[in-house]
């Protein structure tokens, strides 16, 4: 079995949303594997690293048994897409709390310009099987 990263993502969230369609549009090593935040695939998960309380503006990457929040999780993502997304990578140089200003800035107002849904997304059939159950 191959070992897969998991995003945990806001399953209403459209820019959320956006997001892993982005990634799954470029990850040809189909190493990424999703589950929305509010699955109960996530909680556990969230349980499991002590994630509980993080809420639900944070993007959560799980990667060889460590978790990186927000910013750090969206950089390292890069890494592992095809393409020139990694060099995104360069923000790294910027310290992680100015990062993770402009992260929740976004992440605070995102429902309000990118809206949201009533209910969680549903993978096409083509994609189920990126989706932890």
């Amino acid at each position: 079995m191959k070992t897969q990263h998991i995003i945990i993502f806001d399953g209403v969230c459209n820019l959320c949303n956006g997001a892993v369609n982005f990634i799954i549009k470029r990850d040809h090593k189909d190493v990424f594997a999703f589950t929305p935040m509010q699955s109960e695939t996530a909680r556990a998960l969230m349980t499991e690293y002590q994630l509980e309380n993080i809420g639900f503006d944070s993007f959560i990457l799980i990667k060889d048994g460590k978790y990186l929040l927000r910013s750090d999780a969206a950089l390292e993502i890069t890494k592992d897409l095809s393409g020139l997304w990694f060099l995104c990578r360069v923000f790294k140089v910027l310290p992680t709390g100015f990062q993770d200003y402009f992260y929740r800035v976004l992440a605070h107002n995102r429902y309000r310009i990118f809206g949201k849904k009533e209910t969680c997304m549903l993978p096409t059939p083509e994609l189920k099987s990126k989706f932890l159950k």
